[in-house]
């Protein structure tokens, strides 16, 4: 893929986007594939009519989006912005497209935290993409960090995906370095909230950034989980993420799956 068509990708998914802002319904009519519109929200209806529908709702509350970083991993790109509607929330959106057009839909949003512990934002932090020939690589050592140590197949490895205690962490309630998330860990064990990860569903990277889609349990409710990595020197040096409930099956409007 060139690095023109990679452009072309980001710039559509970024239109439909503003769309919802200023409720001009031309990028959704222009890029969202007219009747394979598959849409994996399941507050939602599926298709693109309902994202139509959305606009004058969206523009009348007056919400905002804000892009921070764009991924393109073959016919996927991976949003990463601030969305202002009853209030910041921090979203990841996935568009998949099929012959220029977008076809499918993923995304996970989470009310957004001003101050992480170590004085972060929930979305701060680098966003110019390097080491574009590492990009394989990166996604192949996110994905085995993932099912070691967050699905715990081998726990024991944690240490070695980091590089000491060097480690910048935009979680809304995880302090910088391996102790951070050590000390986060151990204060869910002691107040007994339950906190796994069951699957990796899908693994989107370019250049330094990895962004992964899992599924779990958190304090008892059955989770979306999406991580975005950024790994310097073959070591894990950022991370930003978004978690949120998926929503019991009498309040989903369509009958995808979450992932």
């Amino acid at each position: 893929m060139t690095f023109n068509h990679q452009n072309e990708l980001v710039r559509k998914t970024i239109a439909v986007l503003e769309s919802f802002e200023s409720g001009n319904p031309e990028a959704i009519t222009a890029y969202v594939h007219p009747d394979q519109y598959i849409q994996h929200n399941q507050a939602l209806l599926d298709g693109r009519e309902t994202m139509l529908g959305a606009l004058d709702h969206l523009k009348g509350i007056g919400t905002k989006v804000s892009i921070k970083r764009a991924l393109v991993d073959g016919n996927y790109v991976a949003l990463h912005s601030v969305y202002h509607f009853h209030g910041p929330k921090i979203v990841f959106d996935i568009f998949r497209f099929e012959d220029g057009l977008i076809v499918e839909h993923w995304d996970n949003l989470q009310e957004m935290v001003e101050k992480t512990p170590s004085n972060h934002s929930m979305i701060d932090g680098p966003v110019t993409i390097k080491d574009i020939d590492k990009t394989e690589a990166n996604k192949a050592f996110v994905k085995s960090y993932v099912e070691n140590i967050l699905l715990g197949n081998n726990p024991d490895l944690l240490a070695s995906y980091f590089d000491g205690d060097t480690y910048i962490q935009h979680s809304p309630h995880i302090a910088d370095g391996l102790s951070g998330l050590h000390a986060a860990l151990q204060a869910l064990k002691e107040k007994k909230v339950e906190f796994q990860y069951t699957h990796v569903h899908q693994v989107i990277g370019q250049g330094d950034f990895v962004l992964t889609v899992s599924e779990g349990q958190f304090d008892g409710q059955h989770t979306a989980f999406y991580d975005l990595f950024r790994v310097q020197d073959g070591k894990i040096a950022e991370h930003w993420d978004v978690i949120e409930a998926i929503l019991p099956e009498e309040k989903r409007k369509n009958t995808n799956s979450r992932f």
